[in-house]
């Protein structure tokens, strides 16, 4: 068989970073593909490994906008699986104007079928285009022949949204990088760290609406005025106005610059040595599909503070500690309870360092790969695929 990878939307992020690893890490001649065409722009393939059975195809057209885009995908696309006898179309950007079939697809954004949080943005251009992509993901979803979701928590929630669908489901989580693993470390009581050398928290991700990372700053705060000698690092590009926000919080809780800061955006690559330098990782977002950036600050061997929303109880399990996003005072709570144990943070460190070894990108190319040889193989079907649960 032959499969056709449609990379048109995949733009930057954790939707490359997925394609390269699932490319690199699998083996599709197991699952009966001898053959797998990728399609998308210069800055999409060129980061993809070379591999014997990977045929990289080039469309300028891809460059251009999200309507030029759009064009090729509804109309390009179809001739293009057709005339290189693909069996099936993976269509991992969620969105799919094409006629080719079977076509399968994958769920990766929670914002557009979550009202309390795309009602954060209100009539924004950013909540109109959340408005849009509900509308358009909701009738993929529902005319594909198959549809990933990468938790159990995110299928359920928007199949309650868009009701039934007639094609096949699996849920397959994401796989997390070996070079982000490190053993977990010895803990020290608190009274070991000082102004001088301060117990550091760490949060990597966007700052954003649903992120939360003004709560955290106030939470620190708290801490700080308890006596407890903690910093916030703050990692990650930023939304404009939730960065305004956070500044705004910033000038208040901490004028003088002595605990919170922001770092901006860093590397990739960076990010392994920046979790080496921290002492608890935080995560404090209230809507993830598949939150990668846990799975991340799990294999760092750091103890983790966590949302206690949406998928991050099912994917952390009883390996981190939890609180509400939106309060600083039960934040802060939860970091004190974290902070003053180091039984707790040793535990907690060594349970998320198990747990995440079960989230590999070998595990998740083997298990796309061999749901899309059933739909290839069987149509649409009521397959069910579970990935962990």
């Amino acid at each position: 068989m032959r499969l056709g990878i449609d990379a048109s939307n995949l733009r930057s992020g954790g939707g490359i970073r997925h394609l390269i690893e699932l490319l690199r890490a699998a083996d599709p001649t197991i699952s009966g593909f001898r053959e797998v065409h990728v399609w998308g722009a210069r800055a999409t393939l060129d980061p993809i490994e070379e591999r014997p059975w990977l045929v990289k195809s080039y469309q300028r057209q891809l460059e251009r906008g999200i309507l030029s885009r759009t064009i090729w995908q509804r109309f390009q696309l179809s001739r293009l699986a057709h005339s290189r006898q693909c069996d099936l179309v993976l269509v991992p950007g969620g969105s799919y104007a094409g006629s080719f079939h079977p076509a399968v697809t994958m769920s990766r954004n929670m914002l557009p079928f979550e009202w309390n949080e795309l009602r954060r943005y209100a009539w924004s251009l950013t909540g109109l285009r959340l408005l849009m992509l509900r509308w358009v993901h909701s009738r993929t979803y529902r005319r594909a022949d198959g549809v990933i979701f990468l938790t159990q928590y995110a299928r359920d929630a928007i199949t309650q949204v868009i009701g039934t669908t007639t094609g096949a489901i699996a849920i397959i989580p994401h796989g997390v990088d070996r070079d982000l693993l490190l053993p977990p470390r010895d803990q020290e009581e608190i009274r070991q760290y000082s102004p001088d050398r301060p117990y550091k928290i760490i949060y990597v991700s966007i700052i954003d609406q649903y992120k939360h990372q003004w709560e955290l700053a106030e939470a620190t705060a708290v801490l700080r005025a308890k006596g407890l000698p903690v910093t916030l690092e703050l990692i990650g590009p930023a939304y404009g106005p939730s960065l305004d926000r956070l500044r705004r919080t910033m000038d208040r809780v901490d004028p003088r610059g002595e605990f919170v800061f922001y770092r901006g955006g860093v590397p990739y690559s960076e990010l392994g040595a920046r979790y080496a330098q921290a002492d608890l990782c935080v995560f404090a977002s209230s809507c993830e599909n598949m939150p990668n950036i846990l799975l991340e600050g799990m294999a760092s061997g750091l103890p983790i503070a966590c949302s206690n929303r949406g998928p991050m109880p099912e994917v952390l399990g009883d390996a981190g500690v939890y609180f509400d996003p939106e309060s600083a005072e039960d934040i802060a709570r939860a970091l004190a309870d974290v902070i003053n144990s180091p039984e707790l943070r040793a535990r907690l460190a060594t349970a998320s360092s198990h747990r995440v070894r079960d989230f590999s990108w070998e595990r998740c190319a083997r298990e796309t790969f061999d749901f899309l040889g059933t739909v290839a193989t069987n149509g649409s079907g009521k397959t069910v695929t579970m990935g962990r649960s």
